[in-house]
């Protein structure tokens, strides 16, 4: 396993990018486009247009939130990807899940008051900026908004519960398999697939640490299952050669169609 690196966002970006104010307005914001999130109302938009401090760019490789740390912040990923993981004493990485556009970042922290565990970006991403203080302000004012982060943390639960069982019972193809498609449907949900291909920003590494494997297993895993020719993972495009195939493989049951919150 190898350590991630320890570089967080500089308080300076922070600050220059709250300063700035925000880039796209919330009501032009292009997530709202997406089919498979679900509208606001005008009064919503205004509230959490308000809530918005601003945006905040953040290069690959650097941590955006750090385990035993607090944060002044709350992000909504704009664009780009991320991955949430803890590190052991010994510099174990165990990947917990990866964060995609639309996706909520920091709520753990505004329960606990700090984070249980680190956020790196995989790629350069835009994020959203929500000042932790104002959260409460949403569960005051907008019942439909504090459902709306409840129903996130419920779902970023059930994200970890299915982890854990493809962790705990699966086999390593199994496993390899149900990762893959698992990612590939939520990015094709979210519009980012070329007909049945997405970029992968992730790396056999991230899948070993996801999965609980050494990164010799699992590149033994991917050649196993690239031989089932129901996918092609090569220069880190994905192509989903073979839908049910790799469905039957992994015991996957696709989630049912429908629209989801989102702040």
């Amino acid at each position: 396993m190898t350590k991630s690196r320890k570089r967080a966002a500089p308080a300076s970006s922070r600050e220059s990018a709250v300063g700035q104010g925000r880039r796209i307005p919330c009501e032009k914001c292009p997530l709202r486009a997406l089919p498979v999130l679900r509208k606001f109302t005008p009064e919503e938009v205004e509230f959490v247009s308000n809530l918005k401090s601003g945006e905040l760019n953040v290069e690959a490789g650097t941590n955006i939130l750090l385990q035993g740390t607090n944060s002044a912040h709350l992000y909504t990923v704009l664009a780009g990807w991320a991955f949430r993981y803890k590190m052991l004493a010994d510099g174990r990485r165990q990947i917990l899940n990866f964060a995609l556009p639309s996706d909520f970042l920091g709520l753990q922290g505004a329960v606990a008051n700090e984070m249980q565990h680190s956020i790196e970006a995989l790629t350069d991403m835009t994020l959203c900026i929500f000042p932790r203080e104002r959260l409460w302000e949403l569960y005051t004012h907008y019942p439909s908004l504090s459902y709306d982060v409840t129903w996130i943390a419920a779902r970023s639960e059930q994200y970890l519960d299915e982890s854990l069982v493809n962790i705990g019972r699966r086999g390593a193809m199994e496993r390899m398999a149900y990762l893959l498609l698992h990612m590939y449907v939520r990015a094709e949900k979210l519009g980012l697939a070329k007909g049945s291909a997405v970029q992968f920003p992730f790396t056999q590494q991230h899948v070993a640490d996801t999965l609980g494997m050494s990164l010799v297993h699992a590149n033994k895993t991917l050649k196993r299952l690239t031989a089932s020719k129901t996918m092609r993972w090569k220069d880190r495009t994905f192509e989903l050669l073979d839908r049910d195939g790799l469905l039957a493989i992994a015991g996957y049951e696709m989630p049912p169609e429908h629209v989801r919150p989102f702040i």
